[in-house]
């Protein structure tokens, strides 16, 4: 979307809002997402007047308390990619570790720095994150922290008391650092489930009224006495002023063994416990007796912990049933999780004696106790885009599903692995017909499978396991590739294709068998996209072309399918044979793009599509051919309603390739509109018109993207097609302008004078029309204005889009046009199209940089520089700082940069994690400067550079320590930014 700078109204409205739980959220970053600016939040309850001894209390409390901003690198378990803020504040000074949330800290690949209460700044590292409990903590270097004292907040969890005013102190709503009041009202919660990302269970709450919101996870709650007496976790997300609070026995035992330099052991029986009042537990079966008895030893307990989850092939299956009455744990009368949790965490490896009572029967159990680290995954594996790693105990909890044999988890579904309706949640339970239970199995069938294989892949959603997909699969090894980690395995290399015989389907019952003989003519396109560039907002595509030559292989199709080159083709033959394509030309107005394959691998009866020479007319009968929804051929006897030049609406917020200057044609038929790709053809078979989809604007309502269908006239296409079918790509030239029709009325208005107006009416009887120049691409010098009419170029009457021909292979058209009501003769320069595509990418610090793409220039009307924000990724530097697509560079360190070698250059010198200043300019002409922090090591500076002489036709350089990896600037490298099989470490 385009960005203004960050702080104004409508920065990220798109990508920040958050969509949290049923009924709570995380003080934080909710179910792995960023939460909305402050715009529409909870309205804070107003503190009231302090007393002095508060004054005091609070005053030596916010030395302590830090503000945290981070970044969440990668899909990891329950939590997706972001950058974020929160807090934290300070349990040790002297070797110096803050104390958070879990879901701050999250699960996975962690980057961050925290600000003290006098803006000083360090970075922060994870050091400890529980795998259950929302407590983490960081560690930073106390030295880093030169001009305050430093000092730290004692943990007391026994002082949280019903009743007790308490202040939470910390960064609310993004502020810097807010005190919001309350007094403590429960202490025996049930954690909140906060929907289908990270939760806390078996621990109880505290609940108080405090109304804080985003940005306030990890806030110390001080009591009085100034000590911290629980943690900040999340609230309920409907208006209500309730706040709920994690008790801080288990951070305290955690900090205390970290400082002892002790391993942090957490026991589990794979059994999540609720805590249920006496009367439900009488219903469930629990005895008088054992209630007195209970009441009796606690009595100040109002229930008990009743089994409410049993893991499937965990410790407590088959024994734990779900309603059991917990009674005793190796002999102690129990009714409180801190109590449970401490006999487990000090009983790993060995068994627990347990008393349950189901149905008001007494059971003895003894189970083994796991540990619960060995649960949680610390490593993941990246390959062919997406990322994998073992299902964890807390997205097998949410969904009652056995850890065991699961199969391995996608946290991140993307590249090869890209699958629909979810980015996440998918089991992968076979690849190429081997089980993969787990991420060993995993990977070692993953190692034994080349590039550029098609595999078949079953897997399940964790929100339906009653389903199993099945799914055929390209493994693309040689555009992605990690970081900079541990590489498992090398891609294998390709396997040769082997040549394929096939035949098309037959469509008998139709009536006119020469034209649905196009059918053999007619092959699918799908095109993956590892870089996203030009602001195209898909990484796939799938869709039809037109074969215009089987001999060469030569197939059309639409720039909405195929909107650049930087991608792998497949191309489907009868819906049987499948090869690889490339691109071979792309026109820069006429939205179709000219692809090639391997003719030699097809043995199938394709038929090069007979083009029409002759342009279809307006009324004249014909026959509609198409692809419907679901990808099968219909047929429709239709008319031509229309042929008129059409403006495809430019995309203000998201600047993408769109078809100008083109006449498009319209039928009726009601089947056209439902169709992306097709013909129209005559009752022999010939194509009069291609039916092409064309990519419109993003819908500011829905945030969809609007295509249209439309039909293309073939004469408009064998200029082209015919120097291709000869060798010869294209060099064509064009007008940058986009230009409307106007009719002879506004045309009289406009100046233009009764003669021209009656050779108008002379020479084209059909449409008395002209054009008028709307809009002028940026750049553009000594030519066209808005405004001006065109009447003739190079002598010839312009009435129609063909007549603009001539721009194609002249440098100059001598032009006459109508200026400001006055005739003028101009000479109008033309431009090469080549300076329209793409041919190099920069990737820094997660933004895609590359020179503005054409439709950038259409829509605006000075360029500041060559340097162009088209995309950035979640959990990025980028994102983290406000690089906001749409944006550009003008300078590093105040060094300008009006071009991609300049800001190489100047970046390269900038050392890893220092900070360093950006000059920006926003698409609407607003200059700020943004200071952020450099990322080599999720991050590192790539690039992309088109170089016809590679296989895939660019070459990758991968920068370290400011120089270019050895080899790759030379070589194409077989990488992007997550990919190739290798492995990260994420535990602390």
């Amino acid at each position: 979307m385009k960005q203004l700078k960050p702080g104004t109204e409508a920065f990220d409205a798109s990508e920040e809002n958050s969509t949290n739980g049923d009924d709570y959220y995380l003080n934080g970053a909710a179910n792995g997402v960023e939460l909305d600016s402050e715009e529409s939040r909870t309205p804070h309850v107003a503190a009231t007047a302090d007393t002095a001894e508060w004054q005091a209390t609070i005053e030596r409390a916010v030395k302590n308390v830090v503000s945290i901003h981070f970044c969440q690198t990668c899909s990891f378990d329950t939590d997706a990619a972001l950058s974020s803020e929160a807090t934290g504040f300070v349990v040790d000074a002297e070797k110096g570790y803050i104390l958070t949330n879990r879901h701050v800290v999250g699960a996975g690949p962690f980057w961050g720095y925290a600000i003290f209460e006098n803006h000083e700044e360090c970075d922060v590292y994870p050091v400890y994150r529980d795998p259950v409990h929302d407590f983490g903590i960081l560690r930073f270097d106390p030295k880093a922290i030169k001009y305050m004292p430093l000092a730290a907040l004692e943990l007391r969890p026994d002082l949280a008391r019903v009743g007790a005013e308490i202040r939470v102190i910390g960064n609310d709503a993004g502020e810097k650092l807010s005190i919001l009041s309350g007094v403590i009202s429960r202490l025996d919660r049930n954690a909140p489930e906060y929907g289908e990302g990270y939760c806390d269970f078996n621990t109880n709450y505290i609940q108080a009224a405090a109304a804080a919101t985003g940005g306030s996870s990890g806030s110390p709650v001080v009591n009085l006495d100034g000590y911290a007496i629980a943690l900040q976790a999340g609230g309920r997300a409907d208006g209500a002023a309730t706040d709920y609070f994690l008790p801080l026995d288990r951070p305290l035992r955690a900090l205390d063994c970290i400082r002892r330099g002790e391993h942090v052991s957490r026991g589990t029986i794979q059994c999540q416990w609720m805590l249920k009042p006496f009367d439900e537990c009488r219903r469930l079966g629990l005895t008088p007796e054992w209630e007195a008895a209970i009441r009796k030893s606690f009595p100040k307990e109002t229930g008990m912990l009743v089994a409410e989850i049993v893991l499937p092939k965990g410790p407590a299956d088959l024994k734990i049933e779900e309603g059991d009455i917990l009674i005793k744990v190796n002999g102690e009368l129990l009714t409180q999780f801190i109590r449970l949790d401490a006999i487990l965490d000090s009983s790993v490896g060995g068994k627990i004696k347990l008393l349950v009572q189901r149905g008001g029967e007494d059971l003895n159990l003894e189970i083994d106790v796991g540990d619960l680290h060995a649960i949680t995954p610390d490593r993941f594996v990246s390959v062919a885009g997406a990322a994998f790693h073992d299902l964890s105990y807390q997205q097998a909890r949410l969904y009652a599903v056995a850890i065991k044999d699961a199969g391995v988890y996608c946290c991140e579904a993307a590249g090869s692995f890209r699958f629909e309706s979810s980015d996440c949640g998918w089991l992968i339970q076979t690849i190429d017909n081997k089980p993969t239970p787990d991420l060993d199995s995993f990977i070692e069938v993953m190692k034994a499978i080349p590039d550029r294989s098609r595999v078949v892949v079953t897997y399940k959603h964790l929100k339906d396991m009653h389903t199993i997909n099945t799914g055929i699969n390209l493994i693309d090894r040689h555009w992605t590739r990690l970081w900079d980690f541990t590489d498992i395995a090398d891609a294998l290399p390709l396997v040769p294709p082997v040549p394929r015989r096939a035949n098309f389907i037959r469509m008998e019952s139709a009536k006119y068998p020469e034209a649905v003989d196009v059918v053999r003519s007619f092959v699918r396109i799908a095109a993956s996209m590892p870089v996203k560039l030009d602001g195209f907002p898909r990484a796939k595509k799938i869709g039809f072309g037109l074969v215009i030559d089987a001999d060469k292989g030569l197939v059309i199709t639409s720039r909405a399918f195929v909107p650049y080159d930087l991608c792998d083709i497949s191309v489907t033959v009868a819906d049987s044979i499948i090869v690889d394509g490339k691109v071979v030309f792309m026109h820069p107005l006429q939205n179709y793009a000219i692809i090639q394959y391997d003719p030699k691998l097809v043995q199938a009866p394709v038929k090069s599509a007979k083009l029409a020479s002759k342009p279809i007319k307006q009324g004249e009968e014909t026959i509609f051919f198409g692809f419907n929804q679901n990808l099968r051929p219909v047929i429709a006897k239709t008319a031509v309603t229309d042929i008129t030049t059409v403006a495809i609406p430019a995309s203000t917020a998201t600047p993408r390739y769109r078809a100008v200057n083109v006449d498009a044609v319209t039928v009726d038929t009601g089947l056209a509109s439902h169709c992306g790709s097709g013909v129209l053809v005559a009752e022999d078979g010939t194509v009069q018109a291609l039916w092409l989809t064309y990519l419109g604007e993003r819908s500011a309502h829905s945030g969809k993207d609007v295509e249209y269908h439309l039909g293309l006239a073939t004469p408009m296409l064998l200029p082209v097609l015919s120097q291709i079918q000869e060798g010869i790509v294209p060099k064509l030239r064009i007008l940058n302008v986009e230009i409307s029709t106007i009719q002879m009325s506004q045309a009289r208005l406009m100046g233009v004078s009764e003669e021209w107006i009656e050779r108008v009416e002379t020479e084209d009887p059909e449409r008395h029309q002209l054009f008028m120049v709307r809009k002028v691409d940026a750049g553009h010098q000594n030519g066209l204005q808005e405004g001006d009419v065109i009447l003739t170029m190079n002598g010839t009457l312009v009435t129609r889009i063909t007549d603009l021909d001539v721009m194609y292979t002249n440098n100059e058209l001598d032009t006459i046009i109508v200026r400001k009501r006055g005739e003028t003769h101009i000479m109008v320069p033309t431009v090469p199209t080549e300076e329209f595509e793409t041919d190099r990418a920069v990737i820094f610090c997660g933004a895609i940089l590359h020179r503005p793409h054409q439709a950038v220039r259409q829509q605006i009307s000075k360029v500041h520089s060559d340097i162009y924000i088209s995309a950035r990724m979640r959990g990025s530097p980028a994102y983290q700082y406000g690089l906001a697509p749409t944006n550009f560079i003008t300078a590093v360190n105040a060094v300008p940069t009006p071009d991609l070698d300049a800001f190489v250059r100047e970046v390269n010198k900038i050392p890893d994690n220092t900070y360093f200043r950006l000059k920006i300019m926003t698409f609407d002409n607003v200059p700020w400067v943004a200071t952020m922090k450099k990322n080599d090591h999720y991050f590192p500076m790539l690039e992309f550079v088109k170089d016809t002489e590679q296989e895939c036709h660019w070459r990758r350089v991968t920068y370290e320590n400011g120089q270019a990896r050895k080899g790759e600037a030379e070589l194409l490298p077989e990488a992007m930014d997550e990919g190739d099989m290798a492995v990260d470490e994420v535990g602390a």
